[in-house]
């Protein structure tokens, strides 16, 4: 996602209290059945979207819809490798520097326009507009001019992406990008229907006639807070490849509510990426044929650096090495997650087998770490340090999370910590706005490559760094990671970038994520990714 966030995104696993407790009258036909059998699918997509605009959403909520219903130039296969789109033909120069998309000659927006070149360029330079306040444009700094337009430094016009003609997209790029097609694929490069957006700016804020979208389901009734639902887009391209009719998506936020509504069957899909299930209910649907996947996610708290005592690198060193990874993820979690002991996870490419930066839960080392800070702030004791507040966003898993490691701090270091919680848009504007101390959060891959998390931290005012934390040989070796074109020469830069945000620790990485899901065993076809990216264009009820 953030980055995505994600910020996917970043996942950001949040809630909003929300009065909705299941699908409205107006949700649809509740899996209507015709005579090729049940063509509704109803899923929980747990809160209210940050946005529906591909220009401003930074979440996961929002990704899923997205999904659903636009398509960028390449999108996600089956074997999470991106394929053509919007786009039936990619050509690149030989610098890898200048890529030409050709749109589809039947690539069209919900109300009928043409799809064309002008709308990708369009919505990038939007994106980029600082005046947008776009929270994922750094996932345009790949572009040429992209970084110096969204800071300020130079022109939107200038902008690496140009529409040579309805149907011909040049991209030109900063430096050679291995993974750019798998971006392309990522809802920041999405296309806005131009013609629509400049006619009415405030256009993906309901659902009306204004709402277009170019994917295989289009949005055709949205209750904030409540339930949206998409219907079958008659005007995409592949259309005949969508069996759905319709998706009903409510809005419920309490985990034990969504797996009730599963197990009376009025949705079909319950776990993640969708919403969650409940830590406590793990073990028993572990019996009944739960799904347990990878998932290219990491749970992580952050440290503001500047704000005492946290501005000192041995007291987060000491807060690190004292929380009892092991413990959480198997009394509380429950859901076969990893100990995550660096940041990247496992599930990413080249990072399989990385190794451990630290020691899980070691106190000896911890309560070193505590000494030296203490010693530096001219500190004697423990007690002495600054009121320290841990805050997470209101949900009964981070809630259980914090009151562990609020203990362990306090049992292995006599460190104690208040804990503050908050809904999840007033949390993360806390967190955007440097308002807090230690805050939690998860970051889900946007795309398959280590960079995808590791650029989080690039820039002091990057859109999802949020710890204040900047290293000058941390961007030099992302840097030269961005341009090495040997994979293997590629990840090992990464890692050594890795291990110097392992060193300073503005971050305390938790555990790296599992999808535990289940879904309607008569439900097929739909694609989910070990990015957590999951498609229902060719999903189907056998």
């Amino acid at each position: 996602m953030k980055k995505r966030l994600s910020f996917i995104s970043l996942l950001l696993m949040f809630t909003l209290v929300l009065s909705a407790c299941g699908f409205s009258s107006s949700s649809g036909d509740g899996g209507k059945k015709d005579s090729n059998g049940k063509d509704t699918l109803n899923v929980n997509i747990k809160t209210e979207p940050f946005s529906l605009n591909p220009g401003l959403a930074n979440d996961t909520v929002s990704a899923n819809v997205f999904r659903q219903t636009f398509e960028g130039l390449t999108t996600i296969g089956k074997d999470g490798k991106p394929v053509n789109a919007a786009a039936e033909k990619i050509e690149i120069s030989k610098d890898q520097k200048t890529y030409t998309f050709t749109i589809r000659k039947d690539a069209k927006w919900s109300n009928g326009d043409p799809v064309t070149a002008g709308d990708f360029e369009y919505a990038w330079k939007w994106a980029l507009n600082p005046k947008n306040e776009s929270q994922y444009a750094y996932q345009l700094y790949y572009l040429k001019g992209g970084e110096a337009a969204n800071t300020g430094k130079g022109k939107i016009d200038d902008v690496g992406v140009k529409a040579v003609d309805d149907k011909t997209l040049k991209v030109e790029l900063e430096k050679p990008t291995p993974y750019f097609t798998e971006l392309t694929a990522f809802y920041t490069y999405m296309p806005v229907n131009k013609k629509v957006a400049e006619k009415h700016p405030k256009w993906y804020t309901k659902a009306d006639e204004n709402y277009v979208s170019n994917g295989p389901f289009k949005m055709t009734a949205w209750k904030h807070s409540g339930n949206i639902v998409l219907e079958k887009n008659d005007q995409y391209w592949d259309k005949d490849s969508v069996k759905l009719k319709k998706i009903n998506m409510a809005m419920v936020n309490d985990p034990n509510t969504g797996l009730n509504m599963y197990k009376k069957g009025e949705i079909d899909f319950v776990g993640l990426p969708l919403d969650e299930i409940p830590t406590d209910a793990i073990p028993s649907l572990k019996k009944e044929g739960l799904n347990i996947d990878p998932y290219a996610g990491v749970y992580i708290y952050k440290f503001n650096t500047e704000s005492a005592p946290l501005n000192n690198v041995n007291i987060r060193k000491a807060l690190t090495y004292a929380i009892n990874r092991e413990a959480i993820v198997k009394n509380i979690t429950q859901a076969e997650q990893i100990p995550a002991t660096g940041f990247v996870p496992p599930a990413v490419t080249g990072f399989e087998s990385n190794k451990p930066y630290y020691k899980d839960h070691d106190v000896a080392k911890a309560k070193e770490y505590l000494k030296k800070g203490l010693k530096e702030l001219g500190l004697k004791k423990a007690s002495d340090l600054p009121k320290i507040t841990l805050s997470y966003n209101t949900d009964e898993g981070h809630q259980k999370i914090a009151q562990a490691v609020q203990e362990m701090w306090n049992k292995d270091l006599g460190v104690k910590v208040e804990l503050g919680n908050e809904e999840w848009n007033v949390y993360i504007d806390k967190l955007h706005s440097g308002n807090y101390q230690i805050g939690r959060l998860g970051w889900l891959a946007d795309f398959n490559d280590g960079m995808n998390f590791l650029e989080t931290y690039r820039d002091k005012e990057g859109g999802n760094n949020d710890t204040n934390w900047e290293n000058a040989k941390y961007k030099e070796l992302l840097s030269k990671a961005s341009t090495e074109t040997d994979d293997q020469k590629r990840v090992e830069l990464m890692k050594q970038a890795e291990g110097i945000l392992m060193d300073e620790m503005p971050i305390a990485p938790i555990y790296f994520y599992t999808m535990p899901y289940l879904h309607d065993k008569s439900l097929k076809g739909f694609v989910l990714t070990g990015t957590g990216e999951l498609y229902f264009k060719t999903a189907y009820f056998e």
